[in-house]
């Protein structure tokens, strides 16, 4: 319900259609809620990417996801008579399938006459199947291995495989990192490439070359061999013209994700990341229940039915128990930023959701702080200090709303009560906070500008900045801090991907949307904060110009800041 398979399908036949050998290439949807509707619509995209694939490859389309490719004019607006036709054939053949699943979902059953008919893999599912608690699925809907599994020009498509690994309740499953290992294992048994693309389930390929670009690096003779990974940036194709809830981070990919690189390493984004099979689970990895060989595997002796089986032994929540998986040391990263973007994703649409998305990220950074893994103790002496200090400006996002939340709420209520906390005007040591203010700000808004967007995007990005810190980034500490305390479970909230009209039409019209009632104990903290500067404001203004109870000079700091935080919040309503 939170990620429409019609979205997640998307993005799968964006994956299937890259400009690359289809037998060297296998793509494997990790379905952790364990639906039977996102298998039905996998099993649908399947039959319509032996339509999709040679439509791409026939018309060098860029955009491999058929989404945003109908959704651009020219898909069907060109002089080619040929490739006009194509696209209606090809857009009426995925509307056919996009209503198909849109009408499964809204029933929340697949079909009957397709349960029973087209695959057995709908056998897996039983009434006891529940998200939390179900046995490992492992159904390969498209055998790339097959002659006879062709698409519409005679050529076969890449491997496609359905994965939903086993979930017990008694067992820890490391939500996505859980989610990623059982992946890896998976496709060792399967097709065993030695490199690993992972994509979140709404971000789809924009370029159908980046594979062969990114190997570029890997291939690289004198460097290559000690790159673990190439992170790209994370880019969204629905923004709006002023970015109204500061979804873009242009400056963060253009300027700081590219400042950590300069140093030879790269932040791990979690998705649009090629890494190489080896750095994962081989290179260091000691005390392994399997012995992992990297060349590609002989498995044409072996059926469909064989692989499947073979496969949910590695897909159990038990497996890694006992084991140094996941453990790793002495590779490299690299961040690449194309001037094409390689993926898009979907942002929020709600502040809700951005509020949601954003807590997740800080208090999950701010665990990996407080872990052994912190970068100023486990990476000392391994890593450059550059890297370090550029890490923690994301894994300290969290506990740095305390001290924005005291400069939102101290100065309005000495304000209220006459007590000055900054120096006079006439005062030289005023000048360290102006220069602070005016250069971080300033600085701020030439890098946003430089990046070719408004001014008004930028103040959007401010504006939301001040939410986020006292709200999303503060709630995210709590959270951290109770469950290092043993206080409460690490929990992980997926954000709402699926976006209905109204919410569609007044996002285009960048007006802000406050979503559900799910995190109105954040906008109560929001609307706290806005009356408190506004009273502080109005208090500490009566007190110059009617009570003339204090020189005004003393207080301009604390009025002009309370007059900001009132104006950012006043055009948030």
């Amino acid at each position: 319900m939170l990620e429409a398979p019609c979205m997640v399908i998307n993005s799968v036949l964006s994956a299937m259609a890259f400009n690359y050998p289809a037998n060297k290439l296998s793509v494997y949807l990790s379905d952790d809620g364990g639906s039977d509707l996102t298998f039905y619509a996998l099993l649908r995209a399947s039959i319509f990417s032996k339509h999709w694939l040679p439509f791409c490859s026939r018309f060098n389309v860029q955009h491999r996801s058929p989404e945003p490719f109908f959704a651009t004019q020219y898909s069907t607006t060109s002089n080619n008579t040929h490739y006009s036709q194509a696209c209606l054939f090809i857009k009426k053949l995925y509307e056919e399938m996009k209503n198909e699943i849109e009408s499964a979902v809204a029933k929340g059953k697949v079909p009957e006459s397709y349960m029973r008919n087209e695959h057995v893999g709908f056998s897996e599912w039983n009434p006891k199947t529940t998200k939390q608690d179900h046995h490992p699925i492992v159904q390969i809907v498209i055998d790339g291995r097959d002659k006879d599994a062709v698409d519409e020009d005679g050529f076969q498509p890449p491997t496609l495989v359905y994965l939903s690994r086993e979930k017990r309740p008694n067992y820890p499953h490391h939500f996505k990192a859980g989610a990623i290992n059982a992946l890896i294992r998976v496709s060792s048994e399967i097709s065993n490439a030695p490199f690993i693309l992972n994509l979140d389930c709404d971000m789809c390929s924009n370029n159908a070359d980046t594979i062969k670009e990114v190997l570029c690096f890997f291939l690289d003779q004198t460097k290559g061999h000690d790159i673990a990974y190439v992170q790209f940036p994370q880019w969204f194709h629905n923004i709006t013209k002023n970015d109204h809830y500061g979804n873009s981070c242009v400056v963060t990919n253009k300027f700081e994700l590219a400042g950590i690189s300069g140093y030879g390493a790269a932040m791990f984004c979690g998705t649009g990341c090629l890494h190489r099979r080896e750095s994962l689970s081989g290179a260091y990895l000691r005390d392994y229940k399997a012995k992992w060989d990297f060349k590609s595997k002989t498995i044409n002796n072996r059926t469909v039915h064989e692989l499947n089986q073979a496969s949910k032994a590695l897909a159990t929540c038990t497996y890694e128990e006992g084991t140094q998986w996941g453990k790793g040391r002495g590779w490299k990263s690299i961040y690449y930023n194309p001037e094409r973007k390689a993926f898009v994703g979907v942002a929020p649409t709600t502040l809700d959701v951005a509020f949601v998305q954003h807590k997740r990220w800080s208090e999950g950074t701010f665990q990996i702080f407080l872990s052994k893994y912190c970068p100023f103790i486990y990476g000392h002496g391994k890593i450059h200090l550059g890297v370090q200090m550029g890490y923690c400006v994301y894994l300290l996002w969290a506990p740095m709303s305390l001290p924005f939340l005291c400069y939102v709420i101290v100065p309005p209520i000495c304000l209220l009560h006459g007590i000055p906390l900054f120096p006079k005007l006439s005062s030289i040591w005023v000048l360290p906070f102006a220069y602070a203010f005016l250069a971080t700000y300033g600085y701020s808004l030439c890098e946003y500008l430089s990046c070719g967007h408004p001014a008004k995007g930028w103040w959007n990005l401010q504006r939301i900045k001040l939410m986020h810190r006292t709200t999303s980034y503060f709630f995210g500490f709590i959270d951290t801090v109770t469950k290092q305390l043993g206080l409460s479970q690490t929990n992980f909230a997926i954000t709402d991907k699926v976006v209905t009209e109204d919410v569609q039409t007044r996002y285009e019209q960048e007006v802000i949307d406050f979503g559900g009632s799910s995190n109105s104990i954040m906008l109560i903290i929001l609307a706290t904060v806005a009356l408190l500067n506004l009273f502080g404001l109005v208090g500490g203004i009566k007190r110059i110009l009617v009570d003339m109870e204090f020189s005004s000079s003393q207080f301009v700091v604390q009025i002009a800041l309370s007059s900001l935080v009132a104006m950012i919040n006043c055009m948030s309503c």
